[in-house]
């Protein structure tokens, strides 16, 4: 296992923090007219079960 020689500065360490940020994640609208709900992208729709983002919709879960 490595094991840094050195100290790390704290101007270094919070350089090095700051890139961990978070952020929300990107969401889909479901191409269904009917329902129109948000989800994540290439998933399934969790309230009508569609997936299909270029107009072949597909009915793939029971719901």
């Amino acid at each position: 296992m490595a094991v840094p020689k050195r100290r790390m500065s704290r101007s270094n360490t919070h350089s090095r923090r700051s890139q961990w940020k978070t952020e929300a994640p990107t969401l889909a609208t479901c191409p269904n007219p009917a329902c129109g709900a948000k989800h994540l992208p290439h998933t399934a729709c969790p309230e009508c079960g569609n997936y299909g983002p270029r107009g072949s919709q597909r009915q793939v879960l029971d719901i």
